[in-house]
C-alpha cells in the first residue's frame, strides 16, 4: 500500500519542552474509543489543550497563533514513553503534524511513528533550540538534513525508514517490493 512520499518539507515549528511526555498525555485513554486511524486530532493532548468547561485554554501553545497550524512538534526527551498505543501516533498525525523532533523517543512509540508517516528525528538539545528560534523549516530527507534559515543540521535516520518514507511505503509496501524473492523461496519449498 502507497502512502504519500515524504521527501522534503516545509512547515511551521511549535515548541513543547517537556520530558517524558507519555502516550496518555498525547492521546487520554478515555477517547480510544474507536479503531479507525482518524477522528483523533481534537484529542490531542486533551487535558492540556482544554480548559475543564471544555473551552480552549489560551495558555497552552497548540492554541496560540502561529503555533496552532505548526506541522512540526519540538519536543523533549524520551517523548511517547508509557503505555504502547498507537493511537498516540494516529493523534498526532491525524491533528496535522508530519515530523516530531524529541532528544529521545520510546523505542516502541518511535516504531508507531515510522508505521504511521510521522518522521521521528532525534537531536540534542543546542540543535532543537536553533530550530525552534528558527520558526519555520524545511526538512531534505534524502540529504537527512534540516535548512534553518541561513544554516544546515543533519540529522540520523535508519536507512529503512528512510526508504520508507521516501517512496511512501507501508508495512505491507516494503514486504511487498520483495515479492519474487518471496515467490522463489516459496517455489523452492515446494519442490523439497
Amino acid at each position: 500500500m502507497k502512502i504519500k512520499p515524504f521527501t522534503t518539507y516545509t512547515g511551521t515549528v511549535v515548541p513543547l519542552f517537556h520530558d517524558n511526555i507519555d502516550t496518555d498525555q498525547i492521546i487520554p485513554k478515555v477517547h480510544l474509543k474507536r479503531i479507525s486511524k482518524s477522528g483523533f486530532g481534537p484529542f490531542l493532548f486533551d487535558e492540556w489543550r482544554y480548559l475543564k468547561n471544555g473551552q480552549d485554554n489560551p495558555e497552552f501553545i497548540l492554541n496560540q497563533a502561529p503555533y496552532n497550524k505548526a506541522t512540526i512538534l519540538v519536543t523533549g526527551d524520551n517523548f511517547g514513553c508509557g503505555s504502547s498505543r498507537e493511537h498516540a501516533a494516529w493523534a498526532l498525525k491525524d491533528y496535522g503534524f508530519q515530523v516530531i523532533i524529541a532528544k529521545s523517543f520510546s523505542d516502541i512509540f518511535y516504531m508507531n511513528c515510522t508505521k504511521n508517516a510521522l518522521l521521528p528525528i532525534r537531536l540534542d538539545d543546542d540543535t532543537r533550540q536553533k530550530i525552534v528560534a528558527a520558526k519555520k523549516i524545511t526538512i531534505d530527507l534524502p540529504r537527512q538534513r534540516i535548512i534553518v534559515k541561513d544554516d544546515i543540521v543533519t540529522f540520523d535516520i535508519e536507512e529503512r525508514w528512510k526508504h520508507k518514507f521516501i517512496n511512501g511505503l507501508d508495512d505491507i509496501g516494503m514486504t511487498l517490493a520483495f515479492e519474487k524473492e518471496i515467490e522463489a523461496y516459496e517455489r523452492g519449498k515446494l519442490k523439497e
